[in-house]
């Protein structure tokens, strides 16, 4: 699967203003598209509701909506293929109980009030390809702000609720992720523009919605490159 296609230089984990980033959803796609970005993913967070905050029930239809509007303009203006998607956020004290996941290709809510397993269940049977973000180990985790442990902790049920794991999260680098050659990926989770300059993902497909989740869901290798301002100025 994947022959005779280009490589897509591709960002699959971005949030906009409609959760922690600073560029609306159409700011985002103009710095990608101009930049040369082949696919983009809206990750925006959704959390507990009792925090009501982020992208919530009543409000995600709108989300979709503006990510779709935005799809279309990006298509037409760059050639880029936007796909929406939600950050799964469940945050603990405990860093082996927290975990964030991004779901590429949702396009229905799903809630993690039930917890994070039962969340990344939904969002699969729902179609989304589903990616363990900043997976940190149980010590890095104590020590970042994130505090996001549970993949690490739990890696044989990791394997089995997601399809692939940041090896890098911007230039952090998930030692355990290579140790286990688990299926992997690299990101910008992208909140600000300095973040357009990190390490992204090559996959190699068909730019379309199905094809994108496809692969990702699949156990196929992809490539990594690193992304710098000398890069995207030329």
């Amino acid at each position: 699967m994947g022959r005779g296609h280009k490589p897509l230089l591709v960002e699959l984990h971005a949030h906009t203003t409609w959760s922690d980033g600073v560029l609306t959803p159409g700011e985002l796609v103009d710095l990608h598209g101009r930049a040369g970005f082949d696919v983009l993913a809206i990750t925006d967070h959704v959390v507990r509701s009792e925090f009501a905050c982020h992208v919530r029930a009543e409000t995600h239809r709108d989300y979709l909506a503006a990510i779709d509007a935005e799809a279309k303009r990006a298509r037409k203006q760059y050639g880029m293929l936007v796909l929406p998607g939600l950050e799964l956020t469940v945050e603990s004290r405990d860093p082996a109980r927290a975990g964030h996941a991004v779901a590429v290709g949702l396009r229905e809510f799903v809630s993690v009030d039930g917890g994070l397993e039962a969340a990344l269940c939904e969002a699969r049977d729902l179609g989304a390809a589903l990616i363990a973000v900043h997976p940190y180990s149980l010590e890095a985790a104590s020590e970042s702000i994130r505090g996001t442990a549970w993949f690490a902790e739990n890696p044989d049920r990791a394997v089995e609720v997601v399809d692939r794991f940041e090896l890098f999260n911007r230039d952090e680098r998930f030692h355990w992720v290579a140790e286990q050659e688990l299926p992997f990926v690299a990101t910008g989770d992208f909140h600000v523009p300095d973040h357009l300059f990190t390490w992204k993902t090559l996959l190699t497909c068909e730019c379309t919605e199905g094809a994108v989740v496809e692969r990702l869901r699949s156990s196929a290798p992809c490539a990594l490159m690193r992304i710098t301002a000398g890069r995207i100025a030329a």
